[in-house]
């Protein structure tokens, strides 16, 4: 029997790093794709029926064939994903950016179909790469491709402005040249295009004010797709930037979506900070606003402020969707239930870091119950790297894991990381010493700073299978780690914030020298630094969080 939704939705309905949200609706299903930056597989896709419970699809771009992240810098990869649908098949753009330092920022384009949302994905069609952020508009038998145009020279701030190039979805590709949207003058750059249309106006939203605490989604409208396009008068639809003590802040980046009852909500980014404004840990979230439309036809969100609890819409509780599967039953699983790795392919709350898991260094099937990892390459090598890793989604939780593993050298590690980018992460491991003993030992890198306490490393007297743990408890990490007996602490208390978006962003000479779009994750991580590939096997990995 269906059952009333729950009337309440709580933000964020996406927690840890679900950022650059794109909501759409096809029939009664609704589902939300968000960026993954260097992670596999890319674009992570969520399904509910009643905006309240979210279940996780896993990523759409899951071979080498749709996404190639090989060498992709941090924070790199996939960003600002669109999901449509039109002629039905769902229509999904993402860039694979590959550079971004320095002023340039290479990003393609590319747009795969598929009839179900569950694949299979068509070959990419490339589209271009004169800027990020693409998103595709469908307007009848018409499809338009909108984008910032990027601007790499000094004084130029970076951004031409935005424009539309028609999209021919029979032909599959591009038609003509682009043009420009024509938007009133502002001071800084926007972002983040998504068109939409009601009451016989073209609504432009935008991400204005950077992606950091100034950030807001902005509305403008026009009669025609290109414009001249006027800004909603009121100001921002969302924002929290003359906020701070908002407990949700840097809300931008938004996209629109009516119910089959003609409700409207605004999908967009939040972040959570430690403290008023400080760092962010949890990476950049996605929440949920109701919508409501003025008589003169602008849209509203009720204060204008991103808040944790909104009014769910007027609709029932989901059965699931066509697989059978219970929304609520695999969120449950997503939030904190151990994973005992008893399937052959890892389960959708699981990424790979630059690489699809692929047999040549992952397995399910080769120790039953387990997963296995052969060692891959150093924390700062951009092309082979083994680790599976989650998303941290909430700033108190444990995270922990079985490990057995037979060092053979220094050059051999395995076991649990808090892990941001390639120069920010901890990570609790066992190796073996000059004299071939195996031993536990803590290391860290804090903006590429490499710190290890070999004085300080545990003996495990030749014990190979041990349980591993982390605790995040606000800005403090600490380690554990436990034999037969019970836990017993690693290492001194860790600072955390090490592995927040703000510590990760860095500049030279006021360029860009690294970005911080992913925030943490935790997970398992094999090195062998001899290109051997010796395995370490996992069992019962599980994060628990408090939200």
């Amino acid at each position: 029997m269906r059952q009333p939704a729950t009337q309440i939705i709580r933000n964020p309905v996406l927690p840890g790093s679900h950022p650059d949200p794109s909501v759409l609706r096809v029939g009664d299903d609704f589902y939300l794709a968000t960026s993954t930056f260097e992670w596999h597989p890319g674009v992570r896709l969520h399904h509910s029926r009643d905006l309240v419970n979210w279940r996780p699809l896993g990523g759409v771009l899951d071979t080498a064939r749709l996404l190639d992240l090989t060498g992709c810098p941090d924070s790199g990869g996939v960003w600002a994903p669109n999901l449509t649908y039109a002629d039905g098949l769902f229509h999904l753009v993402y860039s694979n950016v590959s550079t971004y330092a320095g002023g340039f920022t290479d990003s393609p384009n590319h747009l795969t179909t598929a009839p179900s949302i569950h694949g299979p994905w068509s070959d990419p069609v490339p589209l271009h790469a004169r800027g990020f952020d693409a998103s595709l508009f469908h307007d009848g038998p018409d499809s338009w491709l909108l984008n910032l145009v990027h601007d790499w020279r000094p004084g130029h701030g970076g951004s031409a402005g935005l424009e539309a190039t028609r999209y021919d979805r029979s032909a599959r590709r591009p038609v003509g040249d682009p043009v420009r949207i024509v938007l009133p003058p502002q001071a800084g750059w926007i972002e983040g295009p998504n068109l939409c249309r009601h009451a016989g106006w073209y609504y432009l939203l935008t991400a204005d004010g950077g992606t950091g605490y100034d950030h807001q989604v902005t509305v403008a409208r026009s009669r025609t797709l290109t414009g001249p396009f006027e800004r909603d008068p009121h100001g921002a639809l969302i924002t929290a930037r003359r906020h701070p003590d908002l407990a949700l802040q840097k809300a931008g980046h938004g996209s629109l979506v009516e119910t089959a009852k003609g409700q409207w909500y605004l999908a967009y980014l939040v972040a959570r900070p430690e403290g008023r404004r400080g760092p962010c840990v949890l990476g950049r979230e996605t929440a949920l606003a109701p919508v409501t439309w003025t008589g003169d036809g602008w849209p509203r969100v009720p204060t204008g402020l991103p808040a944790l609890e909104v009014p769910a819409p007027d609709l029932v509780a989901g059965d699931g969707d066509a697989d059978g599967d219970a929304d609520s039953e695999v969120t449950r699983t997503e939030a904190g239930e151990a994973d005992g790795f008893d399937r052959p392919v890892l389960g959708p709350q699981w990424s790979t870091l630059r690489r699809p898991a692929t047999s040549d260094w992952i397995s399910l099937t080769a120790r039953p119950s387990h997963l296995r990892l052969h060692g891959g390459r150093s924390p700062q090598s951009l092309i082979g790297p083994s680790l599976v890793g989650r998303r941290v989604t909430s700033a108190d939780g444990a995270f922990e894991a079985t490990m057995e593993y037979r060092p053979r050298s220094f050059q051999h590690l395995a076991g649990i990381t808090a892990y941001y980018n390639t120069r920010n992460w901890y990570f609790l491991h066992v190796t073996a010493d000059d004299e071939g003993r195996t031993v536990l030992r803590v290391a860290g890198s804090d903006r590429g700073v490499l710190s290890v306490n070999e004085a300080d490393g545990i003996s495990l007297d030749g014990i190979h299978r041990l349980r591993l743990g982390l605790d995040l408890q606000g800005p403090v990490l600490r380690f554990r780690y436990a034999t037969d007996g019970g836990w017993r602490p690693v290492g001194p208390p860790l600072d955390a914030t090490v592995l927040s978006d703000e510590h990760a962003e860095e500049f030279e000479d006021g360029r860009i020298r690294a970005l911080g779009f992913t925030g943490a994750f935790v997970g398992m991580w094999a090195w062998d630094l001899t290109g051997g590939g010796l395995p370490a096997d996992f069992d019962e990995a599980a994060w628990h969080a408090v939200r």
